[in-house]
């Protein structure tokens, strides 16, 4: 009877198959884009990018992009941003243009991370950047309840929105932190509870935070927020170091190919850490519990195998 059942099923199966099901005759329109792993990318001026700014002879000020997009920072269908009025359009540099308005925005490291991770991990899909970095801010202005942070909780929502996952926070903050003692003692305490509390409001306890360790600053405390930042003891938190990547002449910000390389070394830190995910994954499957389960699956299987041929004799 077993058997019959089998046979049975198989011949609805290839039945089925002979037979071409028909598209309908109006196709329905395609929906846009969405992204599927989401990256949000906040701090201050070196995250929202000041690569190949300089100078305006008329004004003295540093302010003009010269306009040069290396091409590990190229536009990629596959790259989205999420604009300030909260919509996904294709990424394309200045990543932060219509977010740090007060600023002229150059090269960041965002373009160059997604195109690296995408190059070397296509099961990513579609990924969203969601630009926040404000340039000269202190720690404290984003704080729970400051306009820079809720602007951070309403945009990484509204990513969110159509079904993707936010897959880590890039943060790169600090060097504004460097001018008064006050806020560099202060630095280590307002760091964590802003970690936490972006963890707390996105109801992500785990979520991955990279930040970078930063490479210059504003003032003579520069060391005092770089030894917090290199020691902080968060789970799930990791570092990357901008010391010793090349500054323009402002001493300040990170150059054009600095950012590349910088884009690319949180590219490597959140491969690593997806890979290092994965191998704990297989580790706990396969131990404990997990094996006993393991095990009885593969007796059952020879059971069920065992009657199936005993019925075929």
């Amino acid at each position: 009877m077993l058997l019959f059942s089998l046979l049975f099923l198989a011949a609805a199966a290839a039945t089925n198959s002979l037979f071409v099901h028909p598209e309908p005759l109006t196709a329905s329109p395609s929906p846009s884009p969405r992204p599927k792993s989401i990256f949000l990318l906040a701090g201050q001026s070196n995250m929202a990018g000041r690569g190949g700014m300089v100078n305006d002879t008329s004004t003295g000020w540093i302010d003009k992009w010269d306009g040069v997009v290396p091409p590990k920072c190229s536009r990629n269908p596959s790259i989205l941003r999420l604009a300030a009025n909260l919509t996904w359009v294709e990424a394309r540099e200045p990543l932060h243009a219509d977010i740090d308005v007060n600023k002229t925005n150059g090269i960041g490291p965002g373009m160059a991370f997604a195109n690296t991770v995408l190059g070397r991990d296509r099961s990513l899909g579609l990924v969203g950047l969601v630009p926040c970095a404000n340039g000269g801010t202190r720690i404290s202005e984003w704080e729970r309840g400051t306009f820079l942070y809720d602007q951070l909780m309403r945009r990484a929502r509204a990513g969110t929105n159509d079904g993707g996952t936010i897959k880590a926070l890039l943060w790169y903050q600090g060097e504004s932190d460097t001018v008064e003692e006050s806020d560099a003692v202060q630095y280590k305490g307002r760091l964590e509870k802003f970690f936490t509390d972006v963890r707390t409001d996105l109801q992500s306890p785990e979520l991955p935070i990279f930040q970078v360790a930063i490479a210059s600053g504003q003032g003579p405390f520069t060391d005092t927020v770089r030894k917090v930042q290199l020691g902080l003891d968060l789970p799930n938190v990791r570092t990357v170091d901008a010391k010793g990547l090349p500054l323009g002449p402002d001493r300040l910000h990170l150059t054009t190919p600095a950012q590349v390389r910088l884009g690319q070394m949180l590219a490597d830190a959140f491969l690593q850490s997806m890979a290092r995910s994965a191998s704990l994954v297989s580790e706990a499957s396969t131990s404990g519990p997990n094996l006993v389960i393991h095990v009885l699956a593969f007796f059952m299987w020879k059971l069920i195998r065992a009657v199936l041929m005993s019925s075929g004799d």
